[in-house]
C-alpha cells in the first residue's frame, strides 16, 4: 500500500525550506533599519521609482542654495554646467535633478527631530557611495580621456570626481593653470616639496601643469603619464635630445628618470646626483689612461661636462665619447 505523507507534514518541511530566504530578507531590512547608507539609498531608490521631480527645477533648489548660503549653488551658471544654451548640459534637461535625483520633499523643512528627506549628494561626507557619486558623473562624460576612469589609480584609491572637482564654483580649480598644483600636491606632498626644491620644472607659477605629463582620469602607463614612456612624455618639450644619434649614451634611450628628477632636484638641471659622483655610479673607471692624481683632480676640480659636453648623444665623428 503506497503511503502519502500528511499535509501538515509537507507544509512544515516548506516552511522550513523557506528559512534563509526569510532570515536573509531579515537581515536585510535589520541592517536597513541601523545602517545610514543603506536607508538614504532605499530613500533614493524610492523617489526614482516614483519621479518626484520638482515643476521648478533649479527656482526650487536656489531658495536655499543662493550666494549666501552655507552650500552655495550659484556659481554653477558661470561655467559649462550651468550653460542654459548648452544642449547636451544638465540645465538643458532636469536642471539641478539632472545630476542630484528627484527634490521630492526635499525642498519642505523636516519636523522636528526629523531630517531633510535626502537627495544625491557628493564629497566626502556624502552618505552615498563613492562608485555611485562616479557613475552620475561618468553617465555624460564617456570621451576618450575619461571612458577607462576604472582603470585609473585614483579610482582604486576610491576617490570621487569631487575630491578634485569643484562643480557650483564659477571656476574650478582644477582646470585652472594657476591652481591645479595646488589641488594635485594636497595629496602627493613628496612631488610637493620636490617642486620647492632648487631646480624644478616651471610648475608653480602655471607654465607647466600636473596634467601636461600625467592623465588623471585613465592611464595603463607607468605613474599615470600621458604618454607611453617616460621618454616619450620628455620628448614633448625636449625634442632636441630625442635622437637620434649616431653616438647615443645608452642612459639617455633607456629612462631619462635614470639621471633627472622630474618633480624638483637640489643639484643643477634636475639631476639625482651631483657631477661627477652621477657619472661614476656607471663610469667607475673615467680615466684609465691617465695617471691617477692628474685625472681625479680634472673630474674633482671642475666636472665632466667640461668635457662631455654632449652627454645626450652626438652626431659629430670624433664623438664616440661624447665630446662634441
Amino acid at each position: 500500500m503506497k503511503m502519502t505523507p500528511p499535509r501538515w507534514l509537507l507544509a512544515g518541511l516548506l516552511a522550513i525550506s523557506c528559512l534563509p530566504l526569510w532570515a536573509k530578507d531579515t537581515g536585510q531590512s535589520a541592517a536597513a533599519d541601523t545602517d545610514p547608507r543603506l536607508q538614504v539609498e532605499a530613500s533614493l531608490d524610492s523617489k526614482f521609482a516614483q519621479g518626484k521631480y520638482s515643476p521648478k527645477g533649479a527656482d526650487t533648489c536656489l531658495k536655499c542654495h543662493d550666494a549666501e548660503s552655507s552650500k552655495p549653488a550659484t556659481g554653477i551658471f558661470h561655467n559649462v554646467h550651468g550653460n542654459l544654451g548648452n544642449p547636451n548640459g544638465p540645465m538643458a534637461d532636469k536642471q539641478c535633478e539632472a545630476c542630484h535625483g528627484p527634490a521630492g520633499n526635499h525642498p519642505r523643512n523636516p519636523r522636528k527631530g526629523q531630517q531633510r528627506e535626502p537627495m544625491i549628494t557628493f564629497g566626502p561626507n556624502s552618505p552615498v557611495p563613492v562608485e555611485k557619486q562616479n557613475s552620475v558623473c561618468l553617465s555624460c562624460h564617456t570621451d576618450a580621456k575619461r571612458m577607462a576612469w576604472h582603470t585609473s589609480s585614483h579610482a582604486v584609491e576610491d576617490l570621487s570626481c569631487t575630491s578634485c572637482h569643484a562643480l557650483h564654483q564659477a571656476k574650478d580649480p582644477v582646470l585652472d593653470s594657476k591652481l591645479q598644483t595646488a589641488t594635485c600636491t594636497s595629496c602627493h606632498a613628496e612631488q610637493k616639496a620636490d617642486l620647492h626644491k632648487r631646480t624644478s620644472h616651471p610648475i608653480l607659477n602655471g607654465e607647466l601643469v600636473c596634467s601636461s605629463c600625467h592623465n588623471p582620469h585613465q592611464s595603463d602607463n607607468q605613474a599615470s603619464l600621458k604618454q607611453t614612456t617616460v621618454n616619450e612624455t620628455c620628448y614633448e618639450c625636449h625634442a632636441e635630445k630625442r635622437g637620434p644619434f649616431l653616438w647615443e649614451h645608452e642612459p639617455v634611450t633607456e629612462d631619462c628618470a635614470l639621471c633627472h628628477s622630474p618633480h624638483g632636484s637640489i643639484n643643477q638641471a634636475l639631476l639625482n646626483k651631483r657631477v661627477p659622483q652621477l657619472c661614476q655610479e656607471c663610469h667607475s673607471v673615467p680615466h684609465a689612461n691617465v695617471a691617477i692624481p692628474e685625472g681625479d683632480l680634472k673630474v674633482r676640480g671642475g666636472s665632466c661636462l667640461n668635457c662631455h659636453n654632449q652627454i645626450h648623444g652626438s652626431n659629430h665623428p670624433t664623438g664616440q665619447s661624447l665630446r662634441r
